[in-house]
C-alpha cells in the first residue's frame, strides 16, 4: 500500500512566465531594446521568422491574465521584469512608465491573492549593455546591482520572494559558446567569463537587497541530473564533466565558495584564474534556492563533442517531449535530495518544470486534452511529495508555463502551456492539464491520491 501524498500546508503552488516570452510590445512606452528585440530580428535566429513583439500580449492583456491564474486557484505568480522596460540604456534614466507596468501587476495579483515571485533577469539584457560588452564585461556586477535597487526600493514592500538570476548556465551555454541564444556568441574564452560575471552580479544584487531589502532573496539554477550510460571509467568520467559544467559551475560558486576543478579540464586554457575575492562577492548568503528542472541525462564519452567530449544516450521505451527531453520525474527527486545533500538544508522552491507536447486542434467544445502533460505534471508532483519525506524543505512549485508562449529559439511552435494560446487571436483555452493542476493546488496535492482522469475528461466535456 503506498503512502498517501501530503504536502506543508502552507505549501505555494503556482505557475511562471518571462518578460520577453510573454509581454509583447517591447519597446511600448519608452523601452529600450534587448538582446532579444536584436537577436529576434535577425534572420535564421528564431523558428519561422517568430518574435515577442506580439507574444502573448500580456502587456496589454495583464489584467485577464491575472484573472485567469486566480480562476484556477494559483496561489503564486513568478515572473520576471524586463530590464529595459525599466532602464532603456540599461543604467541611467529610468523609464517611469515601464516601472508603473509592474506596479500595475503586483498590485493586481495582490488583490486577487496571488504572491508575486519576482526575477530580475530572465535572459533579456538591454542591448545598449551588450553594445558596451554585456556579460563579458567587468562592469555588469555594478550595472546590475543599481538596476536591482531601483526594482527593490520601488516594489519590495509589495513582493516578498525576489531572483536574481535566472539559469546563468542557459545564458552563458547558449548565449556565449553555441551561439543558440542571444547574444549568439560562439566562443569558448568568452563563456568562462559570462558564467563568472553573472555570478558576480547576482551577488552585488544580493548585497543591495541585504541593504534595503526586507523579505528573501534567491538563485535560480536549471539543473539536469546526470547518469553515467555504463560503469566504463570513461563514461563515469564523462558523467563527472557535464555535471561539472551544468550543474555545480553555478551552485559550487554560491555555496562552496570555489569552482569544480573539472572547469578547467573542460576549458582548458580558456579557463581563467579568478581572484578570491570574487568568491567573497558571489558566496552571499541566500534565503532559498529555486530549481528548474525539466530532464535528465544519460551520459557517454563522445571525444568528438565539443567541449565537453559528452553525448547523451538516448532511452529506449522512455517518453520524450517535443523538445527531445525525456520524461523522467524520479531525476526530480533525485535532484532535489542531492541539492540537500551536497549543499545542506535550506528552502527549496521549485520555480520550473514542465513539458513540450503537441495539442491536438481545440475541439467545439473549446477544451484541448492534453493527456501527456497531465502524466508529465501528476509524475512530477509525485516526485515533490517524494522530495519531502526524505526531508527536503521544499515550499513550493511554479508550473511552466501559464500560457503557451515564444520558447526563444524555437519560437511558437513548441507548446509548454498550461492554458492555449491561439496566436492568431490571442484567445486563451485552459487545457485539460490547467484542470488538474487545479484540483492539485485545491487539495494541496491530495487529490493525487486519486483517479481523477476521467473526472477531468468529463469537466472538459461539459464545460
Amino acid at each position: 500500500m503506498t503512502r498517501p501524498i501530503r504536502f506543508p500546508s502552507n505549501f505555494l503552488w503556482g505557475t511562471a512566465t518571462s518578460a520577453y516570452q510573454i509581454e509583447g510590445s517591447p519597446l511600448a512606452d519608452g523601452a529600450g531594446h534587448s538582446i532579444w528585440t536584436r537577436f529576434a530580428a535577425t534572420p535564421g535566429r528564431i523558428a519561422n521568422g517568430d518574435t515577442g513583439d506580439v507574444a502573448c500580449d500580456h502587456y496589454r492583456r495583464w489584467r485577464d491574465d491575472v484573472a485567469l491564474m486566480r480562476q484556477l486557484g494559483m496561489k503564486a505568480y513568478r515572473f520576471s521584469i524586463a530590464w529595459s522596460r525599466i532602464l532603456p540604456q540599461g543604467t541611467g534614466a529610468v523609464n517611469e512608465a515601464g516601472l508603473a507596468f509592474y506596479d500595475r501587476l503586483i498590485d493586481e495579483l495582490l488583490a486577487n491573492g496571488i504572491e508575486p515571485m519576482v526575477t530580475l533577469y530572465h535572459w533579456d539584457l538591454p542591448a545598449a549593455l551588450d553594445d558596451r560588452g554585456g556579460w563579458l564585461n567587468p562592469d555588469i556586477a555594478d550595472w546590475f546591482a543599481a538596476y536591482a535597487r531601483i526594482v527593490f526600493d520601488r516594489y519590495d514592500d509589495r513582493v516578498r520572494h525576489w531572483v536574481t538570476l535566472n539559469e546563468p548556465w542557459v545564458v552563458t551555454d547558449g548565449g556565449y559558446l553555441h551561439g543558440t541564444l542571444a547574444p549568439g556568441h560562439r566562443n569558448a574564452y568568452e563563456a568562462p567569463i559570462a558564467s563568472h560575471n553573472l555570478l558576480r552580479a547576482h551577488g552585488a544584487a544580493v548585497q543591495v537587497y541585504r541593504e534595503i531589502g526586507r523579505h528573501q532573496i534567491g538563485l535560480v539554477v536549471n539543473i539536469e541530473p546526470k547518469y553515467p550510460a555504463s560503469d566504463a571509467p570513461e563514461d563515469v568520467a564523462a558523467t563527472r564533466r557535464a555535471d561539472a559544467y551544468m550543474n555545480r559551475q553555478y551552485l559550487d560558486p554560491v555555496f562552496l565558495g570555489s569552482y569544480p576543478a573539472e572547469l578547467k579540464e573542460i576549458f582548458g586554457p580558456a579557463w581563467p584564474d579568478w581572484p578570491a575575492r570574487d568568491f567573497d562577492l558571489i558566496s552571499q548568503k541566500l534565503d532559498f534556492i529555486g530549481i528548474n528542472y525539466y530532464t535528465r541525462n544519460v551520459c557517454r564519452h563522445d571525444g568528438a563533442n565539443w567541449p565537453l567530449q559528452v553525448a547523451p544516450v538516448r532511452q529506449p521505451q522512455a517518453t520524450y517531449t517535443e523538445t527531445g527531453w525525456e520524461v523522467f520525474p524520479q531525476g526530480l527527486t533525485d535532484t532535489l535530495v542531492g541539492f540537500k545533500r551536497r549543499y545542506g538544508d535550506m528552502p527549496v522552491y521549485v520555480m520550473e518544470n514542465g513539458s513540450a507536447f503537441y495539442d491536438p486542434p481545440q475541439a467545439a467544445h473549446g477544451r484541448v486534452h492534453d493527456p501527456l502533460r497531465m502524466d508529465c505534471l501528476r509524475g512530477n508532483i509525485a516526485a515533490l511529495a517524494a522530495a519531502i519525506e526524505q526531508g527536503v524543505d521544499l515550499r513550493g512549485y511554479m508550473v511552466w508555463s501559464l500560457l503557451d508562449n515564444l520558447e526563444w529559439s524555437l519560437g511558437f511552435a513548441k507548446r509548454f502551456g498550461i492554458v492555449h494560446v491561439d496566436f492568431a487571436t490571442q484567445r486563451r483555452t485552459p487545457k485539460d492539464s490547467a484542470l488538474l493542476y487545479a484540483r492539485i493546488v485545491a487539495s494541496n496535492g491530495a487529490c493525487l491520491d486519486e483517479d481523477i482522469g476521467n473526472d477531468i475528461a468529463n469537466d472538459s466535456r461539459e464545460a
